[in-house]
């Protein structure tokens, strides 16, 4: 199964937001794609942590929801809309929530991120938790590719992949991380953790990030990738929008998993 993992620089204006993510995903089908991974706040980098909420959405109605169906339609592919600001029942909170649709255009499983990011360096400060309600649920969807096979796909969200323990529990073939790592957390610990959670579970990992300098000033890290279960780097994009493709192939998985049977000699 050939995957795209998408990598842009998202702003302030949801209309090229969202036009750049369909010249994208045009170019992943293009690509021979069969699932395209969109990051995090893929249609919004607003200025202020209080902007998502005027964007949130209630669950099966909205701009963004009816952008990623239709995409998923029109283009025949599997699409994982990053995330997306959707409405709670507390007014000042939104979950950040990740979309995946069917190539009908049919939503099959949304997963709220769980682990809420915080830092503070002295220089640059985020706390998620000020506008966001964490996830309680760990979320994955069943997957087959026009050969037939089946893949269990593991969900997650960014600062999700410090928390091996979610990994663990998804117990999934491939594990999607949408993401807006910051250039500072990007740079110490993005691939070395990224690579870890392919090895520790044997996976194939489709990690789509943010990748530069936001309208808002915010710099992200970027290095969007794929990575094969034996932790090896297939394909990875450092800066910029662009489609990171890689071919996933069921065989490579089921012989890492074979010669050293690490899953099965769990004693925890």
């Amino acid at each position: 199964m050939k995957v795209a993992a998408i990598q842009m620089v998202s702003g302030i204006s949801l209309d090229s937001n969202l036009n750049e993510a369909l010249r994208l995903l045009h170019w992943a089908a293009q690509g021979g794609a069969e699932l395209a991974v969109l990051p995090e706040y893929f249609s919004f980098m607003g200025q202020h942590d209080n902007d998502k909420l005027v964007l949130a959405e209630a669950p099966g109605r909205g701009r963004v929801q009816d952008f990623l169906a239709d995409a998923a339609r029109d283009l025949n592919l599997w699409i994982v809309g990053g995330t997306l600001p959707m409405a709670t029942d507390d007014p000042s909170r939104v979950a950040n929530a990740s979309l995946a649709y069917t190539p009908k255009g049919q939503c099959a499983s949304r997963y709220d991120k769980m682990h809420l990011f915080r830092y503070d360096n002295g220089r640059e400060r985020y706390d998620e938790s000020a506008v966001l309600r964490a996830g309680d649920t760990p979320t994955a969807f069943e997957l087959h590719d026009r050969s037939g096979q089946g893949w269990r796909i593991g969900q997650s969200v960014c600062y999700d992949l410090r928390f091996a323990e979610l990994y663990r529990a998804l117990a999934a073939d491939l594990l999607l991380v949408p993401s807006a790592f910051t250039h500072t957390t990007g740079r110490a610990h993005w691939e070395v953790l990224l690579r870890a959670r392919a090895i520790e579970n044997q996976a194939y990992v489709v990690a789509s990030a943010q990748g530069g300098v936001h309208e808002n000033g915010r710099r992200t890290w970027g290095h969007s990738m794929v990575i094969d279960p034996w932790g090896e780097v297939m394909a990875l994009q450092a800066e910029g929008p662009g489609v990171v493709l890689a071919e996933l192939d069921v065989a490579r998985l089921a012989s890492v998993r074979e010669q050293l049977p690490s899953l099965q000699h769990r004693r925890l």
